[in-house]
């Protein structure tokens, strides 16, 4: 086929809506991985050092999506979801009343968070510690 000077060409797109939300969480959560055991830094929001909304935020901008600075903020702003997807962000209550910390679903009960005691790591929603704080989860994308 010759296209010449002047014609359009239209390009059928073969992509669906839920890939491209797919592959964006894919490229968020292998973005957060990168930073597995980063340090956690109260107020850090760099790879020297995350607090957890620091992690999100910095997690998603590099993947073109802004997200508000603080978990209450995040909170706020997202979706409700009752069907956990990847790249959802999980929400719980730890120090004080209403959400307080968050972390990115990997799937399989998974999540990837920057964790006072741990810095950046994996850990699992039926943990001990996670699952009676769980709060529920949104979407931002």
């Amino acid at each position: 086929m010759i296209i010449k000077v002047g014609q359009n060409l239209k390009i059928a797109s073969s992509n669906s809506t839920s890939q491209t939300t797919s592959n964006l969480a894919d490229l968020i959560i292998a973005e957060g991985k990168k930073y597995i055991g980063t340090p956690y830094v109260w107020g850090g929001s760099t790879p020297q050092g995350f607090d957890c909304s620091g992690f999100l935020s910095y997690v998603f901008a590099r993947n073109g999506k802004s997200l508000p600075r603080t978990v209450e903020t995040i909170w706020n702003a997202g979706q409700p979801v009752s069907t956990l997807q990847k790249g959802d962000l999980v929400f719980f209550e730890t120090y004080k009343t209403g959400p307080s910390h968050a972390g990115i679903y990997l799937g399989n009960r998974q999540f990837l968070h920057a964790g006072s005691s741990t810095g950046v790591t994996i850990s699992s929603l039926d943990n001990s510690y996670w699952s009676p704080r769980y709060l529920g989860a949104k979407r931002y994308f």
